[in-house]
């Protein structure tokens, strides 16, 4: 199964891929504020394309670029990080300063090439001291302080959710690289003491722990926690088999954002128990393709990143799977692959084109060339 890890995981990017393109083209034509019914399957399908030459690009690309290249990428995203508060540059959307808008490229989401960005360079830097990951200082302090710059600027953008993705990622890969979790777990706990001290003092994001702890409050029906509300009626209302593709009725204006962050529960809705434990399944699927890549890795570097890329698509899963059905509470990320959203869906091809780039390299046998013509044969006759 190893060898075919990166099989698996194309196919089951591929079926998500599909499936989101077909849902796309079933909720986009009744986002409010939109005339052409198929604005946002066209433009993801373009954004596919686009995502399928960026994996094709960093499955090409050699260990020695990226090595070189993580300095100058992560100067670079802690630039675009900050540029997404400059007035004129930024896009706020919902409250949230998440986007910027750049002449060429448009509405770029900085976050999405963080992720991989910081995955890099905390591999990088563990292939540097992978002798002294124990150690206090150059274990935990060091590349600590690499991922907690992206992250504070991810959290300031109030994009809390891909901020605590990110976190559990990074925790992921120190803990698989030796990090002593006497360092660890203490620092996890203040951090999470720390997340629900702004929580609770943030009237937005308690609101909407208020309202997820008591969905069948009529009052939280109609305000922060409609989306969750709406979200279990339509799979309530698709039961095992769904009502039909296009068929659903939630989409209509009561399930906001049923093209992004909620397109999880239109699928229980349209396409019934089998389609949504399929995506489930996906997902499951890439876990363990991922972690097959990082078994097979050649090295330390390459292991890192295939476990890092791989906590980057699976972990923002989890968490939307979790949000749509309710069991944690409304947060904001989309689910990969198949919601709307060009720059994720990019850098998520991308993701995947690395870890498809690093289990051809693994596979590769290096044979080493002896040539006979420099050879000399001395035979002694009896």
């Amino acid at each position: 199964m190893l060898r075919h890890s990166s099989t698996i995981l194309i196919i089951a990017v591929a079926l998500l891929c599909g499936l989101g393109l077909v849902m796309l083209a079933s909720t986009g034509a009744w986002v409010r504020g939109i005339e052409n019914p198929y604005h946002f399957v066209g433009r993801q399908a373009g954004m596919t394309l686009a995502g399928l030459v960026a994996a094709y690009a960093f499955a090409k690309t050699p260990v020695g670029l990226l090595r070189k290249g993580v300095p100058y990428g992560y100067v670079a995203i802690l630039i675009l990080l900050v540029l997404c508060f400059v007035p004129g540059i930024n896009e706020e959307i919902y409250g949230s300063k998440r986007w910027i808008k750049l002449p060429v490229i448009g509405q770029f989401q900085p976050s999405e090439a963080a992720k991989i960005v910081v995955v890099i360079a905390l591999a990088l830097y563990f292939t540097r001291w992978q002798t002294e990951v124990h150690t206090f200082w150059r274990g935990f302090v060091l590349p600590g302080l690499i991922i907690a710059a992206p992250i504070g600027l991810i959290a300031a953008e109030t994009d809390v959710g891909s901020a605590l993705s990110l976190s559990v990622t990074a925790a992921a890969m120190m803990f698989c690289v030796g990090t002593r979790l006497r360092y660890m777990v203490p620092s996890a706990i203040a951090a999470m003491s720390g997340a629900a001290w702004y929580i609770y003092n943030n009237p937005n994001r308690w609101g909407r722990i208020e309202a997820w702890l008591d969905l069948e409050n009529p009052i939280h029906q109609l305000d922060r926690g409609m989306q969750q509300w709406r979200a279990l009626l339509a799979l309530g209302n698709g039961g095992p088999w769904g009502v039909g593709l296009g068929n659903g009725v939630e989409k209509f204006g009561t399930l906001t954002f049923a093209h992004i962050d909620f397109i999880f529960p239109v699928i229980g809705e349209e396409l019934g128990l089998p389609a949504t434990l399929g995506v489930i399944c996906c997902y499951v699927l890439i876990a363990l393709g991922g972690i097959g890549i990082a078994l097979q890795a050649k090295n330390v570097f390459e292991r890192c990143i295939a476990l890092g890329l791989t906590c980057v698509i699976v972990v923002p899963a989890m968490v939307n799977i979790g949000v749509t059905t309710a069991v944690l509470p409304n947060d904001g990320l989309p689910l990969p692959f198949v919601s709307y959203g060009g720059t994720s869906l990019v850098f998520s091809l991308a993701a995947v084109g690395l870890l498809v780039g690093i289990h051809r390299r693994s596979q590769t046998e290096v044979t080493q060339a002896f040539p006979l013509g420099k050879e000399v044969r001395l035979a002694v006759r009896l």
